[in-house]
């Protein structure tokens, strides 16, 4: 019983939800509070023994558990979003704040091999004027920019035939509010463990954070994981630079774009980084005060983003080996996350979106993680509060 509603309760979108869909679908009744006290309680107790996990393997004591490493791997990051509220102020919600929760999907795939470059023209999708019109307002829902300005139909391809994709194996997935240093480590040992290290081709799959970067240099660069850029977010910015550049001539606009794309997609890289920076010298500087969507800072960003993230663009030698391009996985995993824990009228104590954090995660990885911590000897305590029942009264 306690299981299933511990497990419930790291689902449903709130513990209210989580009462009533056990009260109808299993007969049990429990109050939305009282899940709340044993969620947090089973939650924290995994996320210690995350951390305990995260300090063996700091201390070189840390074991892997799979003996054979797998042909393929990819550790996928980037960040969701939730609300916290004051400590120790009682009920009620004070001074209220928007936090981050930092996200790893790492997962494992099939071996793929090929002498070259198994799709060298990008997917239909990306040319087609309404799917990545709906892809830009999926991005910006999560706080990618992009502008939405109208461009014409791309024309109807045939499709080409399809080709053999590697296969996903084993996903897990990491979630935390804590700091970056402690996150890295959480990463670090989760590669171990799973022996992702020991892969024949393995990447590191992200957006252009400059946190996310830096985790990887340290953690996971020298283990030759190779750093991809997520496709998707450079898409974004060259979708809103073209959309810039052209101003209210939506043809022009879709034209620069889907030439740009096509470059970065074909790892023309110097080709694309040129024709961005002649573009934004051709709408001059910005003037001081500008707004973040003035086509000149749009253009501007474009040129800083893909400077500084070339080196992790070469596309064709990534689907060459096997390697994922997108993020989207993790990406996913944050969306389950946030209908967890972000909502605008959720308001956490540091704790308690931890705790929920460890037990959904743990049920949307692959590995048998719920049960491995369900298995491990847990401290007794009291269910409920020392003022739950009432003494009895006394005999006169």
């Amino acid at each position: 019983m306690l299981r299933k509603a511990v497990r419930q309760a790291g689902k449903a979108a709130s513990f209210q939800d989580a009462s009533e869909d056990l009260r109808a679908l299993g007969g049990l009744s429990i109050s939305p509070s009282h899940l709340q006290r044993l969620t947090e309680r089973l939650g924290g107790e995994w996320a210690a023994a995350r951390d305990a996990e995260a300090d063996d393997y700091r201390a070189g004591r840390l074991r892997r558990q799979y003996r054979t490493a797998p042909a393929v791997a990819a550790v996928m990051l980037d960040g969701g979003r939730y609300q916290t509220r004051a400590e120790g102020a009682g009920r009620g919600v004070r001074e209220p704040r928007w936090r981050e929760t930092k996200v790893a999907c790492c997962q494992t795939y099939t071996a793929v091999r090929g002498s070259g470059d198994p799709q060298p023209r990008p997917p239909a999708k990306f040319l087609d004027r309404d799917k990545v019109q709906q892809l830009l307002g999926s991005m910006a829902a999560r706080g990618s920019r992009g502008r939405s300005g109208a461009a014409p139909k791309a024309a109807r391809r045939r499709r080409p035939p399809p080709r053999r994709r590697p296969r996903r194996l084993v996903r897990t997935v990491l979630a935390t509010t804590r700091d970056n240093e402690a996150f890295g480590w959480q990463v670090a040992a989760e590669v171990h463990r799973r022996g992702l290290d020991r892969a024949r081709r393995k990447a590191c799959v992200a957006d252009g954070s400059q946190a996310i970067w830096a985790l990887w240099a340290f953690h996971l660069a020298a283990a030759g994981f190779v750093a991809i850029l997520d496709f998707v977010h450079l898409l974004v910015h060259l979708y809103a630079a073209a959309q810039a550049a052209a101003g209210k001539d939506g043809a022009a606009g879709w034209e620069l774009y889907t030439r740009w794309l096509g470059w970065a997609w074909s790892g023309k890289v110097a080709l694309l980084l040129g024709a961005l920076r002649a573009a934004s010298r051709q709408a001059g500087p910005a003037p001081a005060g500008a707004a973040e969507d003035d086509p000149r800072c749009v253009l501007a960003d474009a040129v800083t983003y893909v400077t500084n993230t070339r080196e992790r663009m070469n596309y064709p030698e990534y689907r060459r080996q096997g390697l994922p391009i997108s993020s989207a996985p993790v990406e996913s995993a944050i969306k389950q996350l946030n209908r967890r824990v972000k909502g605008s009228e959720k308001f956490w104590l540091q704790g308690g979106a931890e705790a929920v954090l460890q037990v959904r995660a743990a049920y949307l990885s692959e590995d048998d993680r719920a049960d491995r911590y369900w298995k491990r000897p847990r401290p007794y305590a009291r269910a409920v509060g020392t003022g739950r029942l009432g003494r009895p009264a006394r005999a006169q």
